[in-house]
């Protein structure tokens, strides 16, 4: 196990500085000019000019490269033109927004979507298989922009059951920023109104992103306990008089979940890059939004340093992914080379 960590640990490292060199060179091909943006349309070429000097875009290549990798190494990933503040500050102050939304809606997918999975494979051909296939059908083929206004219409708007777009109410002051997780800093400060008042705005983003997770992690899980529940093993356990709860949970659904933490894991990246449509429309101040302006304002400091952040988001949730299957599955073990066997 510690020198499959070490392997692992390494080729991160390795990963994350190819798609640093990667990121550099392409944002030299890219057909606009950033300092132009920051300048404005209308501004002479003067100060379009002052700005290249001060940025140290006038200088030879090899010396730009060499700058950003000892700025890299040092782990200063520059100034953000949009924000006029380190990009390390921005990603600090905006991920912990995105990876709290994230986690409930994962949280949400898996205990809906494993449930759901199960059922439909315990009673196949019901009316509960054809209802979570349907339902996971929806999931995966509903636009996010659709279903969030739509959700707001209904409990925001007309029932008036959930709180306005954003991550906390206007009159209410945030706690002291110890995470940068409003649960957790409320929590810690013990401030119980803000933390409902958190938990609340989280409801409806969080079910919005849930429901497309749900989608992909159910349609597995129902595959999965299939192929299981037709296994001797089951069958045997079954002979032997075990209840059938037992069964289900002990023997059926452990393997079947193996297949399963993949889906979770890829599901748990992509909602750790930020979602745009999703932040944009619950006034959410999340990574997504974030990395969104940086394109959009040719940010090439932010974007490198955004594009790190998921490419290591990524990494170290397929690390996760393998130490669980290893755990869910006894037959499978990390052995010294650093692969599974």
């Amino acid at each position: 196990m510690p020198a499959y960590l070490l392997k692992r640990l390494i080729s991160l490292i390795f990963t994350i500085a190819g798609i640093a060199v990667v990121t550099f060179f392409i944002s030299l091909v890219v057909p606009l000019d950033p300092l132009a943006a920051i300048a404005g349309p209308q501004a002479p070429q003067e100060t379009v000019e002052r700005l290249r000097v001060l940025y140290g875009f006038d200088q030879p290549l090899y010396v730009q490269f060499g700058h950003y990798v000892s700025r890299l190494s040092e782990g200063n990933l520059g100034m953000s033109f949009q924000t006029g503040r380190p990009v390390l500050d921005d990603i600090i102050q905006f991920f912990p927004a995105t990876l709290e939304l994230a986690t409930i809606a994962l949280i949400i997918s898996i205990v809906s979507g494993i449930t759901l999975g199960v059922f439909s494979a315990v009673y196949r051909n019901s009316w509960i298989d054809h209802f979570a296939r349907v339902f996971s059908l929806i999931g995966v083929s509903m636009p996010v922009f659709w279903l969030g206004l739509v959700l707001m219409l209904i409990f925001y708007f007309k029932l008036d059951w959930l709180p306005e777009p954003g991550r906390l109410d206007i009159m209410l002051i945030e706690p002291e920023r110890v995470t940068g997780f409003l649960l957790m800093d409320s929590l810690i400060a013990q401030d119980w109104e803000v933390f409902y008042d958190a938990l609340m705005h989280l409801i409806l983003p969080g079910s919005v992103l849930g429901l497309f997770g749900l989608a992909g992690i159910a349609r597995i899980v129902r595959s999965s306990m299939l192929d299981v529940l037709s296994q001797e093993y089951v069958k045997t356990a079954r002979i032997k008089g075990l209840a059938e709860h037992l069964v289900i949970v002990r023997h059926a659904l452990r393997n079947a979940l193996v297949p399963t933490v993949t889906v979770i894991g890829l599901t748990y990246g992509g909602l750790l890059e930020g979602s745009v449509l999703t932040e944009t429309i619950f006034s959410w101040p999340g990574l997504g939004r974030y990395l969104t302006t940086a394109f959009l304002t040719l940010d090439l400091n932010a974007i490198v340093g955004g594009t790190m952040l998921v490419a290591m988001s990524y990494s170290l949730v397929n690390l996760v992914v393998d130490l669980l299957y290893a755990y869910l599955n006894p037959k499978i073990s990390l052995d010294g080379e650093g692969s599974l066997s």
